[in-house]
């Protein structure tokens, strides 16, 4: 298996997290804000970017699957959910990568029942060639094409996680 060079650098990964927090930052200046990480995959981008974060905020995490190896079993598997109040809050919700859509949209879905004042999406990585469910995201760091990457916290059967940039991922004998 191979690894690759940097497709996305350490640097530009970096001024990403910047300018979206800077968005974020003005968008919820004086709200109540609970920003909620979807893991394991956002783990490293969600507290880079909440670091970064200049208004008061709340944490808590979602543990949601549909992933085996590289391919998405179509199946979605809550293994931890939101602990903090959802209602009457402003939700930001981060996802690491987005491309089927269809896990974002359920957790979306799950999160709308419970009746927050508002709930917007950013996710680190937006896929949208692979886009089966139309799902509304808020902040995007990067736009990119339909292929596995890993890195910066997403993995490849739960590895490569640690690397501190992003790579494409080809798979050899």
């Amino acid at each position: 298996m191979v690894v690759g060079t940097p497709f996305l650098t350490v640097e530009q990964i970096q001024n990403k997290n910047r300018e979206l927090a800077d968005r974020i930052s003005a968008d919820y200046r004086g709200k109540n804000l609970l920003a909620v990480g979807i893991l394991k995959g956002a783990f490293i981008f969600f507290s880079d970017l909440v670091r970064l974060i200049r208004v008061p905020l709340m944490i808590d995490f979602i543990i949601a699957s549909s992933y085996l190896k590289a391919e998405t079993s179509g199946e979605i598997k809550l293994h931890y959910s939101v602990r903090e109040e959802i209602a009457d809050r402003d939700i930001l919700l981060i996802e690491d990568i987005v491309d089927t859509g269809i896990t974002l949209n359920y957790l979306r879905e799950r999160i709308l029942n419970e009746q927050p004042r508002s709930l917007r999406i950013c996710t680190f990585l937006d896929k949208k060639e692979r886009r089966e469910v139309d799902v509304p995201i808020d902040y995007v760091g990067f736009e990119i094409p339909n292929k596995f990457v890993v890195g910066y916290g997403l993995d490849y059967d739960n590895k490569y996680r640690n690397l501190p940039y992003i790579s494409v991922f080809k798979k050899t004998a």
